[in-house]
């Protein structure tokens, strides 16, 4: 059963703004106008029909969609982080071609947030405003680096509960060194005893 919630009327809303500015994407859309995409997300599914313009619109019908795709809500950040390996976190059931559009769409569509912002607040503010969001954004994902790495310093070297992989591979040759001198000091025993008779 579809839910019907404020995201259903979001969700295409916010990708026909991308749509409006591209005429191809709309017109590899309008290829398959009339047909239905399910967003499955376990909680909340959300279908949306492709109009004849190439634009989508919330679909109101509780029938089969034309194609399925079913996303985990823990591979929700992932998605978002790397948007050329979504489809491959996702389960796609249903018509293929369509799949294979929204996934090149979902590749190449890009939200330009400084032009949207310049409409509002003119092109030196939205300029600066973007340029301040990237920086503070670089700066939390280096904070989160930095701890990252802190923390894994301080397992590796403080309070060793954690071991290098470079530590590991060392172990392992010296381990496998010794099991092949072993080996051959054992045949030269087995040599000498059988000489020895």
């Amino acid at each position: 059963m579809t839910s019907y919630s404020p995201l259903s009327t979001l969700l295409p809303a916010a990708i026909n703004h991308l749509l409006v500015r591209e005429p191809w994407a709309r017109d590899k859309l309008a290829a398959h106008a009339g047909k239905i995409a399910c967003m499955d997300a376990g909680v909340v599914t959300i279908k949306l029909k492709v109009a004849s313009d190439g634009l989508l619109e919330q679909a109101i019908t509780d029938g089969d969609a034309d194609v399925t795709i079913r996303i985990k809500l823990s591979d929700l950040p992932l998605l978002m982080q790397n948007r050329e390996r979504a489809f491959s976190t996702v389960k796609v059931e249903g018509d293929a071609e369509l799949a294979n559009t929204i996934s090149q769409l979902s590749q190449s569509l890009r939200w330009e947030a400084e032009e949207d912002l310049s409409r509002w607040i003119g092109d030196i503010a939205a300029t600066r405003l973007v340029a301040g969001a990237k920086a503070a954004l670089d700066a939390a994902q280096s904070t989160q680096r930095k701890l990252a790495e802190n923390v894994a310093e301080y397992f590796l070297e403080e309070n060793p509960m954690l071991v290098r992989p470079q530590a590991v591979a060392d172990f392992t040759d010296e381990v496998t060194k010794l099991r092949d001198d072993v080996e051959r000091m054992a045949k030269r025993i087995e040599k000498l005893k059988g000489g020895a008779k």
